[in-house]
């Protein structure tokens, strides 16, 4: 008789399919159970506003497209990025102190766009600048 026991060299495994279909049913029923209403956060009150006419000083007009182009007193300006665009207005608004630049920017023009004509009035240093805006009939 062999009372000898052979000893195994095989590695004790852990199965992992039970456990990925215990995830799984986990992840559908979480899924299935979870609301996508979107809710608001904060409750906003949007302000009115009044326009007033604005004043007779002098001002450049940068009209902005919906493409993102932009025209400087009716003459298109090449806009590579911000520097590009401050020098155009720097360049317009020399010898003339205390100039206004009105925007015009198209109603789906980018936020981008417009944030960068703001940018470049900065960096051209314009102190006033204001926003054309169209009245609702």
């Amino acid at each position: 008789m062999n009372f000898h026991h052979r000893r195994a060299n095989d590695e004790p495994e852990i199965n992992l399919i039970p456990l990925i279909d215990v995830l799984l049913v986990i992840l559908i029923f979480l899924a299935a159970s979870t609301s996508f209403t979107r809710h608001r956060q904060l409750q906003v009150v949007l302000p009115q506003a009044q326009a007033e006419a604005p004043d007779a000083s002098p001002f450049l007009e940068l009209a902005i497209s919906r493409d993102g182009l932009y025209a400087l007193d009716g003459h298109y300006i090449d806009a590579a990025d911000d520097a590009a665009l401050a020098d155009g207005l720097r360049q317009a608004a020399s010898g003339k102190p205390d100039i206004a630049l009105r925007i015009d920017a198209d109603g789906q023009a980018s936020h981008a766009a417009v944030v960068r004509a703001l940018e470049a009035a900065r960096l051209a240093h314009i102190g006033k600048v204001h926003f054309l805006t169209q009245t609702r009939p």
